[in-house]
């Protein structure tokens, strides 16, 4: 005998990347003198709303530090390289040769043969400290419980717990991989903040275990073949207005604000001013900065997972060299494209929607928009100019 077939069927909600959506400008307009871009995140105050990404490719201790003293924060990575080897520069510089055929392998053996040394640690962390710039390290959840204490014993102003999908409730056989993170918080003596997540209940909840910020996004880095391996990801404009909204429903269940940090995707100044707009407090950055002459990996950026041992999910990119972080960060630019000057691009952004501050470009009105980087552009397209370089 038939049956009927099933109508429960799932349902595909649409979702946004930053390159679908504008921003629409306002009745009121600024002078950019009088926009105010700086904030304070877990204790630190920033004068441009910029963490650069805990990657190898992009935060040394030297480029933390020059980072640091330009007014953003630079993020290192305690898993990666400058952890594991007394001197880095000649593996990031191997990393660097090696063709592309060949460089998962490479990878995979440097990121494996050394340990991440507890001597090393302390030694970075006091390099980042004596340029006076604010100490920001990383690990993975199943490290943090070890490397959380010895950070912040050496110095570290705050922590973050990182990986390409948190969770409050993760669940293992192996009891040592589990970190409570409410208990985790109570008893660093720095911030912790957390990433990364990508919609509301998520974000509530780890909001409630006392966390200073939460890292959005999944997959929109460009270096990340998460997407493509895995399958997982939300577009980001979705993904930060869903964890802004739960940042405010957070602040008023228990009067304490947790920034919301829009992490990967951002390509140049407009993408990082849509994701303001959209909700975030500030954003994390890999690839921009990768671009500076200073950089680690020598024109070239890669993920933290690129060198996983069972399934590598990352790519090394070649991005080139186009500035110094000074001339990337503030300028002059030297470009028309947004890779120079973001922070004078981002203020300039704010005057001409009449934002004096980043909690007031939260309030823009932004539109669905999938002609915002085509529209008129025929001739820069073709001639690979200015947005088509």
């Amino acid at each position: 005998m038939a049956t009927a077939a099933s109508t429960d069927f799932k349902s595909f909600p649409r979702a946004y990347g930053l390159d679908e959506v504008a921003l629409v400008p306002s009745s009121r307009t600024l002078d950019p003198d009088m926009v105010d871009i700086s904030t304070s995140i877990a204790g630190i105050k920033m004068r441009i709303p910029i963490f650069a990404s805990a990657m190898d490719s992009v935060v040394s201790p030297r480029t933390a530090g020059l980072i640091g003293n330009l007014g953003a924060v630079g993020v290192l990575n305690l898993e990666g390289v400058q952890t594991r080897y007394e001197n880095p520069e000649e593996v990031l510089t191997q990393i660097a040769s090696i063709d592309k055929d060949h460089y998962v392998e490479l990878m995979q053996d440097i990121y494996q043969k050394n340990k991440v040394q507890d001597a090393l640690i302390i030694k970075r962390i006091q390099e980042i400290k004596a340029s006076g710039a604010p100490v920001v390290v990383s690990s993975t959840p199943q490290s943090a419980a070890r490397l959380g204490p010895l950070a912040a014993q050496a110095g570290a102003d705050a922590f973050l717990v990182q990986s390409t999908v948190v969770s409050t409730r993760f669940e293992s056989k192996t009891p040592e991989k589990n970190l409570d993170l409410s208990r985790f918080c109570k008893e660093m003596p720095i911030p912790v903040m957390v990433g990364n997540s990508t919609t509301f209940d998520v974000t509530l909840e780890l909001m409630r275990t006392g966390v200073a910020a939460v890292f959005i996004g999944i997959g929109p880095g460009a270096a990340c073949t998460t997407r493509g391996v895995l399958g997982i990801g939300l577009p980001m404009a979705t993904a930060i207005s869903a964890t802004a909204a739960a940042r405010e429903a957070y602040l008023k269940e228990s009067g304490r604000y947790v920034s919301v940090i829009s992490d990967g995707g951002i390509v140049n100044s407009g993408d990082i001013c849509k994701a303001l707009a959209c909700g975030a407090d500030a954003v994390m950055i890999g690839s921009p900065f990768a671009k500076a002459s200073e950089a680690p990996g020598h024109g070239y950026h890669w993920g933290m997972a690129t060198p996983n041992a069972v399934l590598p999910r990352g790519a090394r990119i070649r991005v080139g060299t186009i500035g110094t972080l000074s001339e990337i960060l503030i300028g002059p630019s030297k470009t028309d494209d947004g890779s120079q000057n973001i922070a004078g691009a981002i203020q300039t952004c704010f005057a001409t929607l009449g934002a004096a501050t980043i909690r007031e470009m939260h309030q823009t009105h932004v539109v669905v928009a999938p002609s915002l980087l085509t529209e008129g552009k025929i001739y820069q397209k073709a001639q690979q100019l200015g947005m088509y370089k």
